[in-house]
């Protein structure tokens, strides 16, 4: 038997053990060794597989490297020179590393069902996924001493990233569709090859303000732009599914441009330095992001538990930006800078982590052939995340910031490392129903 053939068997030994909870099984087969051929093939069978499988290996990886380079930091220990400042290198590899494996995995999956094509093969997603992961995984060897290591690890996630972007482009332009969230995507994720671009750009000894750009491009221009978009489309459509009649589905077609512009209204007044200036638009965007959570009617979206941990995670993003905007308004009315990087983390910890666990915990369950369940271990990920994202913003307010940082990195790696083990055993196993994909 081949390894396509074990990926097509429609009730393997494995699935049904699995289904069963290893209860009534006497009779089957003896469980199936899944030999490194037939991973390979699981793993390339469908492209949110292969991209999940790198992004939650990222997820682990990002924050092993940073919670070890502050605790040698606070404890006194000698750790390996990274050959750019660790903060910038924290914000670059978690923004176009580790996330946009993710984003690519999910868009391209659904970007062929949105516009009406036919689905993207093997050739066009693998080498997508080498570039991103391999060159994610290269910059962090990079980043134990070796900046030409380091530079060639982003050079080859850029390498992935514009692969990726040329897929989606071809799938968009040959439907001849005006899908506003596909465009407003694949917008998005021009920006963040324009923002890595100018990092590769700074590393090869262009001006230092491009890599300050492209951290901010990645987070303004890219990464929320993208997450609002899939927001905009999906949590209406995953409530009226569960909900049925009694919910009213609110997508206003008005909404993605006006925080689409709220977004570069806000990334440029933080390029040209104005954060005393960018209230006004932080109020606004806080406003309008908070009219959506309750336009969604959250009170209805209780069940199951996969719908109301979207709306948990959605509720941090009006949270980030009255933040942005308290800290903007302080600085325009009285000069004091206060708060510190405490928006950004609600954001990036609090909304980009919390929205992870359970967009990608919905997309696993139902594209493994599971019961779209939360279940025990993304609920005490999905919680204990919340406790890292408060803990990351208290780090600003208190005297032991450094102390706190530490409990925010290693919180994370405990937080995440059981959903993490997990979806990469689903990413690597046949589908529960024994279907392809």
């Amino acid at each position: 038997m081949n390894a396509q053939d074990r990926i097509q068997r429609p009730r393997s030994a494995i699935a049904l053990h699995v289904e069963t909870g290893g209860v009534g099984t006497a009779s089957a087969a003896a469980p199936e060794r899944l030999s490194l051929a037939t991973v390979q093939a699981l793993l390339s069978s469908a492209p949110h597989r292969l991209m999940f499988f790198g992004g939650a290996t990222a997820v682990l990886t990002s924050m092993l490297w940073w919670a070890c380079y502050l605790g040698a930091a606070w404890f006194g220990h000698a750790f390996p020179a990274a050959p750019v400042p660790p903060g910038w290198a924290h914000a670059m590899l978690t923004q176009y590393g580790m996330l946009p494996l993710f984003i690519f995995g999910f868009l391209l999956t659904v970007f062929p069902r949105w516009l009406n094509q036919p689905a993207l093969e093997r050739r066009d997603y693998v080498p997508v996924f080498a570039g991103l992961f391999g060159g994610y995984l290269l910059a962090h060897l990079g980043l134990l001493g070796s900046k030409p290591v380091l530079v060639a690890g982003f050079v080859a996630m850029l390498c992935g990233w514009c692969t990726g972007l040329f897929k989606l482009g071809r799938v968009l332009l040959r439907s001849g569709a005006k899908d506003r969230h596909a465009w407003s995507c694949a917008v998005a994720l021009l920006c963040g090859a324009i923002g890595l671009a100018a990092f590769v750009a700074w590393l090869a000894s262009a001006p230092w303000w491009l890599a300050i750009a492209a951290i901010k491009i990645g987070t303004f221009a890219c990464l929320l732009p993208v997450y609002f978009t899939v927001c905009h489309r999906m949590i209406p459509f995953f409530s009226a599914s569960a909900i049925g009649p009694a919910y009213r589905v609110v997508r206003p077609g008005w909404s993605l441009p006006l925080v689409w512009s709220l977004c570069l209204a806000h990334l440029a007044l933080e390029l040209s330095h104005r954060f005393d200036a960018a209230w006004p638009v932080d109020t606004l965007l806080a406003g309008v992001l908070l009219w959506h959570w309750l336009a969604w009617q959250p009170w209805k979206c209780r069940r199951p538990g996969l719908l109301a941990a979207l709306y948990l995670a959605f509720a941090w993003l009006p949270v980030a930006f009255a933040l942005f905007a308290l800290q903007s308004a302080l600085l325009w009315f009285d000069g004091a800078f206060v708060l510190g990087r405490a928006p950004v983390h609600a954001l990036t910890v609090g909304f980009f982590g919390s929205m992870l666990v359970a967009m990608v915990t919905r997309v696993t369950q139902g594209h493994s052939g599971r019961p779209l369940q939360m279940g025990a271990i993304a609920w005490t990920t999905f919680a204990l995340l919340q406790l890292v994202a408060l803990a990351r913003i208290g780090a600003e307010l208190v005297h032991a910031t450094q102390a706190w940082l530490v409990v925010a990195a290693f919180g994370w790696l405990a937080a995440f490392a059981p959903w993490v083990l997990r979806s990469l055993w689903i990413y690597a196993s046949p589908r529960a129903d024994g279907k392809p994909g």
